[in-house]
């Protein structure tokens, strides 16, 4: 009995031994170069965990069998990792613009995107032919390669879930083969969808090297700043161009809607899913916090359904999602299979305030927007406490919120084409660095999109920011009138508008656009003026030339007029005055309206003479020199050589582009109801306003802006300025503006 109990004990003893050695605790030295100090560490600080990652390295050879080469590699990687290295985003995790972007292209040839020609037999996705569609007809688009700064596949990579129709096969194999791939150097690949069931990471399963990553649920792991780009995850049906403009009509006092907060969707049992989801039913209360989920969704859902399916499927069907959505203060925002959901931009467009519960999410153009003015970012950990603090936020902030999210659906996220257009400015930015918009500039109206930094860095330069600066614009402007017929006699109404304007207190400079096909007259034929007169020979005697950013500009304010306009100095002066309180806006005299018209189903012109207006014709208008740099270099060559071929049409084209820039109508000032008729009389263009065709060939631009634009931007309005006291029957020494007493 003594003996077994001493070879227990030898036993026992051995077993230690060989378990302190295998687990590190008994070192012995492979050799006597690997005694020799552990990486300059001391044994202080040196805990048992780094003892064992040291330690399995030297099991590696016991542990080899049934595993290859690429498993000992990764033996000592994390799983994220692991799954980086698998998917190809690793080989360039730490690409940085400065790293991993050739400039130089950009130097030589400035900012252009180079599409891929679409390889024979490969089929597009509806959304990625969208995107390609909105990059081509860009203004930063080149068809040549040598010119190019940026790259964009014609291979679809949108859709990267194995299990999904539109995923491309091979996609590896194909993208080295591109002559121009360069390991993805200043290529941009966009992503909505990654990774597949159960588990859905973010693998692209292939190797996007050193390109950018424009990706929709992108995690802050995995997302590069300065280099990647998260963009939001849209359907098929987002429109192409356009958008729908938000649902906020009218701000409401107090900004309380029927629902404080609201969700619908699903629920998912099996796979990877949201844990908040799951639990959305402990804050449910059928009042005001409505959060429903449903697991009636796959063909095999009643198989894994749990005690609950049910009642939530019950109470999932009792309520319309639309009517929950425009009806709620907040929408819940959780993620789902993957980070991201249609939920946030449904929520942005119905100015339900985003609460976002998808921790890890890198927001959607994060690098400019800052999503604390327009959603609530709350943490997936705390979502008992997510009712308490929503109703904690004060109504003057819900407001703000509100508004904001309007902003920021309008200007970045309601077409496909905003958000390409948007992708590309961001890096256009950090390309020409010098250039770069401000915070303010991306983060509130008109947007980055229309705040072009290539005219100028400074807020000053801009109308939109008067206000936000607590400055006036100058009050002086250049007058530009546009001149097509000859020179003939001084009693020519050219020549009588020009001494009216040059009189005008407010009038700093004359700029006569000669676009007549005759020569130009000599100095001495022009009347003496007490401003500067200058005379400009048109560009290609085109009608766009009339709005060149011409340098010999120097006021902030411009007065377009057309030869033929009849105007007196006082109201020149009035409408100047005017446009100094709405400096982003038209503000003229001759008004237009347009129309639907539901028998031809078109946009029809109109020049009746009503209440109602959307367009100031640019023949007698101020505006800010900032919508001509906009008109020459945002709106596509395309549409100004329509306009240039017919000669007709462009007073309607900048009114397009103002209004979809402010998404306000124009500014009508005083009655001028004689305007046309005084036009009629004039033997210069007399034929133009009584040509039919000329009238048939403004229903046509009405509709081909229209298209280009994507929507209707033109607004209409009812309200009209006149001067205080215009008609009133009090004495004619009260009144500053005499003259439109006549009118």
């Amino acid at each position: 009995m003594q003996a077994k109990k001493r070879y227990l004990i030898l036993f026992s003893a051995g077993t230690c031994l060989i378990l302190l050695f295998c687990f590190g605790g008994i070192q012995v030295p492979l050799s006597r170069r690997g005694s020799h100090r552990r990486d300059d560490r001391s044994l202080t600080g040196y805990h048992l965990g780094a003892r064992w990652r040291r330690l399995s390295g030297f099991m590696q050879a016991f542990s080899t069998l049934g595993k290859d080469s690429s498993d000992e590699l990764h033996g000592h990687m994390s799983p994220r990792q692991k799954r980086d290295t698998n998917s190809g985003l690793y080989t360039g995790k730490r690409c940085r613009m400065e790293t991993c972007f050739d400039f130089s292209l950009c130097e030589r040839n400035g900012y252009k995107v180079y599409l891929y020609p679409q390889l024979k037999g490969e089929k597009l996705s509806e959304s990625y032919q969208n995107i390609l569609a909105s990059i081509e007809g860009s203004r930063f688009y080149t068809p040549d390669p040598g010119q190019a700064c940026l790259f964009v596949l014609s291979l679809d990579t949108l859709d990267r879930d194995q299990l999904s129709p539109y995923y491309v096969h091979n996609l590896k194999a194909k993208i080295q083969g591109l002559p121009l791939w360069n390991e993805g150097k200043n290529h941009i690949i966009f992503n909505l969808y990654s990774g597949t069931w159960p588990d859905y990471t973010e693998d692209l399963g292939f190797d996007i090297g050193l390109a950018m990553l424009a990706k929709a649920s992108i995690s802050t792991e995995n997302f590069r700043p300065n280099f990647d780009i998260s963009i939001p995850l849209f359907s098929k049906d987002h429109p192409r161009t356009g958008g729908e403009r938000g649902y906020l009509k009218h701000n409401t006092i107090p900004p309380y809607r029927k629902y404080m907060l609201v969700f619908k969707g699903k629920r998912y049992l099996t796979g990877i899913g949201s844990d908040t989801r799951n639990a959305l039913y402990h804050v449910h209360n059928s009042e005001d916090v409505v959060l429903l989920t449903t697991c009636k969704h796959g063909k095999d859902w009643q198989k894994h359904k749990d005690a609950r399916c049910d009642k939530d499927n019950a109470e999932y069907d009792k309520y319309e999602y639309r009517e929950m959505l425009y009806n709620s203060t907040f929408c819940l925002v959780p993620r789902g299979r993957r980070l991201g959901s249609f939920r946030f931009l449904e929520a942005l467009q119905a100015a339900c305030v985003p609460v976002m519960l998808s921790n890890g999410w890198e927001l959607p153009f994060s690098e400019i927007i800052d999503w604390k003015t327009a959603a609530v970012i709350g943490d997936e950990r705390l979502l008992l406490q997510i009712p308490s603090t929503v109703r904690s936020i004060h109504q003057d902030k819900i407001l703000s919120l509100r508004q904001q999210t309007q902003f920021l659906w309008e200007a970045y996220f309601n077409s496909v084409e905003k958000i390409v257009l948007t992708t590309l400015e961001i890096i256009q930015d950090r390309v020409l660095e010098h250039w770069s918009r401000s915070s303010l500039m991306w983060n509130s109206l008109p947007g980055g999109l229309f705040a072009l930094p290539q005219y100028s860095t400074s807020l000053r330069d801009f109308p939109f920011y008067y206000a936000k600066l607590g400055i006036k614009p100058n009050p002086k402007f250049t007058a530009i009138i546009h001149v097509v017929t000859p020179l003939v006699s001084l009693s020519q109404p050219v020549m009588k508008l020009l001494v009216a304007v040059a009189k005008s207190q407010y009038c700093a400079q004359v700029i006569i656009l000669w676009n007549c096909d005759k020569a130009l007259p000599a100095k001495h034929r022009w009347p003496a003026t007490a401003v500067p007169l200058v005379v400009i020979e048109g560009e290609n005697k085109v009608i766009s030339s009339r709005f060149l950013p011409y340098d010999t500009i120097p006021t902030e304010a411009v007065f377009s007029l057309d030869e033929d306009t009849v105007l007196s100095t006082t109201e020149v002066d009035f409408a100047l005055t005017v446009w100094q309180s709405f400096p982003d806006r038209l503000v003229g005299y001759p008004a237009r309206s347009h129309f639907w018209d539901s028998n031809k189903e078109r946009w029809g012109y109109t020049s009746k003479w009503t209440n109602d207006y959307s367009m100031v014709l640019t023949g007698a208008a101020v505006y800010h020199k900032y919508y001509h740099y906009l008109y020459t270099t945002y709106l596509p060559a395309s549409l100004r050589t329509m306009v240039d071929q017919m000669s007709n049409c462009e007073d309607i084209l900048m009114n397009f582009l103002v209004s979809s820039v402010t998404k306000l109508p124009p500014i009508k000032v005083t009655q001028k109801k004689q305007y046309k008729e005084t036009m009629m009389g004039q033997n210069s263009r007399a034929s133009r306003w009584a040509d039919p065709d000329h009238f048939a060939q403004r229903q046509t631009c009405m509709n081909k802006f229209a298209n280009w634009f994507g929507t209707m931007p033109l607004v209409h309005s009812q309200m009209r300025l006149d001067p205080v006291l215009f008609k009133d029957q009090v004495s004619i020494l009260r009144k500053k503006y005499r003259e439109i007493e006549r009118l």
